[in-house]
């Protein structure tokens, strides 16, 4: 069974007396363990479609089977606990709080998965092994403005893994990155989609970071134009070792505070 099944999916928009048709009947299956790569140039509906499977939007008509089950009609409650239970996102803009440390930033959507009632040190425990899966452990107490853009993307990685999510939605992760500090962050993906088994759906208007993926799907006006395997994956650890060193990390000015939600913690 396919761990994400949509059918004929259509979302509409009302902007005035304009409509909108950002979907107009997708379909498209993903088997767990893919790491599918959606591109599509600005409009096409790729970030629509990645809304409606975060569950942070609801479909006009159609069907979105997530496990099997259809989400597009529970309630807010059911919504939000999918997206603490299963779904863990990465975003261009990293969303990290700003006046709280790396460590915080990943142990945050704990706290909306009844992790409130676990004990802090338990808590600490898996925020730092989430941070050492992404190569930070040793920044745990930096602030965002104290790390450098591939860093806060690598918590923000951290941040999504926390629950120990089954899939990983990620919207232009790489969008804010140079080319040495995007392999790298590729290079995580991979690395989580391989030993870790992790269904990855990643949005990209880049085609050469799409080509880290096992699966591209092109959306063009709102309709898949291509779906097809990616027989040439590119492979971000060997590309790596190939790249000259790159220039001293510089921390970045804080990241903005956003809403708890965009988080996948609440409805």
């Amino acid at each position: 069974m396919a761990v994400i099944s949509v059918k004929d999916l259509v979302k509409t928009y009302i902007v005035g007396e304009v409509t909108v048709r950002a979907l107009r009947g997708a379909n498209m299956d993903v088997e767990a363990g893919e790491f599918v790569a959606v591109t599509g140039p600005s409009g096409s509906g790729k970030s629509t479609l990645m809304h409606i499977l975060g569950c942070l939007d609801r479909p006009t008509s159609g069907q979105y089977l997530l496990d099997g089950k259809d989400v597009s009609r529970m309630s807010k409650d059911e919504l939000a606990a999918i997206r603490n239970i299963k779904i863990g996102f990465v975003f261009q803009g990293f969303n990290l709080l700003s006046r709280t440390t790396a460590l915080d930033n990943v142990e945050l959507p704990l706290l909306y998965n009844g992790g409130s009632k676990m004990k802090t040190a338990e808590r600490h425990r898996r925020a730092m092994d989430a941070l050492g899966s992404v190569g930070l452990a040793d920044r745990y107490h930096h602030y965002p403005n104290q790390l450098s853009g591939g860093q806060q993307q690598r918590v923000a990685i951290a941040r999504a893994l926390i629950n120990q999510p089954s899939i990983i939605l990620a919207d232009e992760p790489t969008g804010n990155l140079d080319t040495h500090t995007s392999v790298e962050v590729m290079g995580i993906f991979q690395r989580l989609n391989i030993e870790r088994g992790i269904t990855i759906i990643l949005i990209t208007h880049e085609t050469d970071i799409a080509e880290y993926g096992t699966r591209l799907v092109r959306f063009r006006d709102g309709r898949i134009q291509i779906d097809q395997q990616i027989t040439n994956r590119r492979d971000a650890a060997k590309e790596l070792a190939a790249l000259p060193p790159p220039e001293p990390d510089l921390p970045n000015e804080p990241a903005d505070v956003v809403p708890a939600d965009h988080l996948g913690g609440v409805s």
